[in-house]
């Protein structure tokens, strides 16, 4: 009796301990599996890279966050301003990071569809204006109001412009330099040599020449410290003030600068209502300045680093920035 008293004990430890291994080996294997799928929860995400550099600093700087603290596969599009709301209404492309202000295409896809969700400012203001090098208004001072510009365009004559060219932007941007320049009575030629890096090709070619040159250009861009652009300042705004020449308006309505304005982050509808933790990634998404996106930007375009290596660059020398993002 005293042995069987003695046993059952030893038999009931035994299977205790057998029953405390399966609850380790279970809470275990559920923690795997919950950690997998965490990881795998993010699934694929896919970014949109628009055709200027500040976009690619945007897109891989989120590509290198999501894929190397949430596991994300992240897939890159680059498809023109316009037509890439249609392919976020269809669910082919899930965020754009840096959107121009598109008002039209807001209503129709946002608020008519809802089929895009505008997120916010990705913390940068943008402006888009005509820019000259800063030795042509030494040369000319009166070029520092488009006043000044009239009676004076063959001096910046072309080939392909002898009355005077100015040089446009890739026609797919949001632009109204064509009736801007009719509305000012101004003897230019829009001329137009295609995205970003042709048309920084070309001026960048003049400039190093001192030649004369007028263009269409923006803000934030790292250039503008590198080529020592000035504004050439346009008329005010007016109250039916128009900055995409697409819109039928009269043409006095495009006779003012262009408008600064938030610099918007832009997701499907689907991709919102998706469940996964890069949705909430991309909405803390902001640059603290618009240093910060040139910096990026100087590292791709001007040192011609690997996007990638830039992002991971920049993460890397910015974790309380990243930690922002992250939620921390």
């Amino acid at each position: 009796m005293k042995d069987r008293l003695l046993g059952r004990p030893g038999r009931v430890f035994v299977a205790a301990a057998a029953l405390v291994a399966l609850a380790v080996f279970v809470v275990a294997s559920t923690a795997t599996a919950r950690t997998t799928t965490t990881k795998a929860s993010c699934g694929t995400v896919t970014l949109n890279e628009q055709a200027w550099t500040g976009s690619t600093a945007n897109t891989y700087v989120a590509k290198y966050v999501l894929e190397k603290y949430l596991g994300c596969k992240v897939n890159v599009t680059d498809i023109a301003e316009i037509p890439v709301y249609q392919a976020m209404a269809q669910g082919k492309v899930d965020a754009v990071l840096e959107d121009w202000q598109h008002v039209a295409q807001y209503k129709q896809y946002g608020q008519k569809q809802h089929s895009v969700v505008v997120e916010g400012s990705n913390g940068l203001t943008g402006h888009i204006g005509w820019f000259i090098p800063r030795y042509l208004l030494k040369q000319y001072p009166e070029f520092k109001t488009w006043k000044g510009l009239k009676g004076h365009e063959k001096v910046f004559a072309s080939p392909e412009a002898p009355q005077g060219m100015f040089l446009g932007g890739d026609p797919s941007y949001e632009q109204k330099d064509t009736q801007l320049i009719q509305a000012l009575g101004l003897n230019l030629k829009h001329v137009t040599v295609g995205a970003e890096t042709a048309e920084v090709a070309r001026f960048s070619q003049l400039i190093a020449q001192k030649k004369p040159v007028i263009m269409y250009w923006w803000t934030p861009e790292y250039r503008n410290t590198e080529f020592d652009l000035v504004e050439v300042k346009l008329p005010p705004r007016s109250k039916n003030c128009q900055d995409d020449g697409t819109v039928k308006a009269p043409l006095k309505d495009f006779r003012c600068a262009y408008s600064s304005y938030p610099l918007e982050k832009v997701f499907s509808s689907k991709f919102v209502k998706s469940g996964s933790p890069a949705v909430a990634v991309l909405k803390r998404f902001k640059w603290p300045s618009n240093a910060d996106q040139n910096l990026v930007s100087s590292w791709i375009a001007g040192k011609h680093m690997d996007p990638t290596k830039a992002a991971q660059k920049y993460v890397q020398s910015h974790m309380s920035v990243v930690n922002k993002w992250l939620g921390k």
